[in-house]
């Protein structure tokens, strides 16, 4: 496991962060959240139905010491988390229509964390990434000044670590949407220990080339400087200048960016995906994420072929956040 890891692992040692698991019965999550008991990192809480998960262990030969199973049909204070979810969604939704919507595991698992009865979620194992990210922006919500949540990637090679973002969520961001990212994304850059330099990308530099693209971006950098004007951040750049010190020196002599960014914000979110999905297959790189950031508590996204391996990561991920939030 890398630095990275190790460093987390050793940073949640003791702290008892409550950890929920929408996809109880899924054996790389149910054997996920064993070895996080295990390893006494967080407290994993599996969702679904005690004997089904019960079974399912013994049959993976999974253990589940330290592991609580919390089951939306037969939960005691389902009654309080009706109450709190009607009001939290203020008459979008009565009484009934709430009990039948929290035996959804997502929703009820976002709901155990909006009641601090665990301080994130992971989930989309078996989900996809809107089943995941709804109940978030309806129960949680995003906090207060930020308008839209986006997802981020770490990417880790060996000792180097960059953030990626937003590869998830926003398709189409506009010039306020970037700078909310990269301002968000710097945050995130902070919790791994990579003070950051961000990078506004683009296919031109500092305007060598000029259009309703280019304009978007260098509208959001001259945004995000005034709202964060002690975060190290320019553009726009493309990446050859924004991370290759001699090309730096070339075409954006005069910037804070020497080809030293580790916070890349991409344009856009086909950008994004493919510039971090390029770096993960040809360039070796692990990719770590999407970590949800901008709401007010932490919920995560795995993919549908994550690896038991990923949703262990993505659970400290998840545990580090909340640490930090508190």
């Amino acid at each position: 496991m890398s630095d990275l890891f190790t460093g987390l692992q050793q940073k949640l040692s003791g702290q008892n962060m409550r950890i929920v698991f929408p996809e109880g019965l899924d054996e790389r999550v149910l054997t996920a959240a064993g070895r996080l008991a295990a390893d006494g990192v967080l407290q994993p809480i599996l969702v679904g139905n005690q004997n089904d998960i019960q079974a399912k262990a013994k049959e993976l030969n999974a253990s589940l010491d330290g592991v609580e199973i919390y089951d939306p049909n037969a939960f005691d204070a389902m009654e309080e988390l009706v109450a709190s979810f009607v009001e939290r969604r203020k008459g979008k939704a009565t009484e009934e229509q709430a009990r039948k919507i929290l035996l959804d595991e997502n929703y009820f698992g976002t709901m155990l964390v909006h009641t601090n009865r665990a301080d994130g979620l992971v989930s989309g194992a078996a989900h996809s990434t809107a089943d995941t990210v709804r109940p978030a922006l309806q129960i949680i919500k995003t906090k207060e000044g930020v308008r839209k949540t986006s997802g981020v990637f770490i990417m880790v090679r060996d000792d180097e670590k960059y953030v990626f973002a937003d590869c998830a969520i926003n398709i189409a961001p506009d010039s306020q949407d970037l700078a909310e990212i990269a301002i968000e994304s710097a945050k995130t850059a902070r919790m791994f220990d990579i003070d950051p330099r961000v990078a506004m990308l683009s296919f031109s530099t500092k305007g060598s080339a000029s259009s309703p693209e280019t304009d978007k971006v260098s509208t959001a950098v001259a945004e995000a400087k005034q709202r964060e004007p002690e975060l190290v951040l320019d553009g726009e750049f493309q990446f050859d200048a924004a991370f290759v010190p001699s090309v730096a020196a070339k075409k954006a002599p005069d910037s804070v960016i020497k080809g030293d960014a580790n916070v890349f914000v991409f344009p856009s979110l086909e950008a994004g995906n493919i510039g971090y999905k390029i770096a993960q297959r040809l360039g070796n790189f692990e990719a770590v994420g999407p970590i949800l950031q901008g709401l007010n508590r932490p919920v995560n996204d795995l993919s549908r072929g994550c690896s038991e391996e990923d949703v262990y990561k993505l659970a400290l991920i998840t545990a580090a956040q909340a640490l930090e939030s508190k």
